[in-house]
């Protein structure tokens, strides 16, 4: 009896290494899909950007810029997670309350040379693309898919993530593709 106890357990160890071995040498398939396009294989954010101070007009003129002067521990943090490539909605705040382009991030977060004081962070952005039609807030509040987007749960902050269906929501609104 314990001799037939000995051989079942053997062979239960047996059949157990052999699953793993064969685990060990088989690739599964991811278990998330690939993404539909390139914008979702990237961090998207949104800058906020008053267009008397700077405009879109002015990234495209000047090719690329230093986002600076971001004094709020939140949007900084955010500036911090940005990764070189990401998609950043360019958002006109105040007079015009739209999303007129995507920049992308070309230098990851570094000590922000305006600071006199502090632990303020900085990236560079540079033009990508013109919305073929800018996205107004209006428009963004009109939208049930847009309901929980930072934008508008916390209107004061000037840089925040977007989901990728909201970035894709967004380039359907503004008739663009990336």
């Amino acid at each position: 009896m314990a001799t037939d106890r000995l051989c079942s357990l053997s062979f239960t160890a047996l059949v157990a290494k052999s699953k793993e071995r064969f685990w060990e040498r088989t690739t599964l398939p991811p278990s998330d899909p690939p993404p539909k396009t390139a914008a979702m294989a990237k961090n998207c954010w949104l800058v906020k950007q008053e267009p008397e101070a700077y405009s879109w007009a002015d990234l495209k003129k000047d090719g690329s810029t230093h986002w600076t002067g971001v004094r709020n521990y939140q949007a900084r943090n955010n500036l911090r997670a940005m990764k070189k490539g990401d998609y950043v909605l360019f958002y006109h705040s105040v007079s015009d309350k739209q999303v007129v382009g995507i920049a992308r991030v070309t230098r990851e977060q570094y000590s922000d040379p305006t600071a006199k004081e502090g632990d303020w962070s900085a990236v560079d952005l540079a033009p990508f693309k013109d919305l073929k039609v800018p996205v107004t807030l209006d428009s963004i509040k009109a939208d049930p898919a847009m309901k929980n987007m930072l934008l508008l749960r916390n209107s004061r902050l000037s840089v925040m993530p977007v989901t990728a269906e909201q970035f894709e929501r967004i380039l359907e609104l503004g008739g663009t593709k990336v």
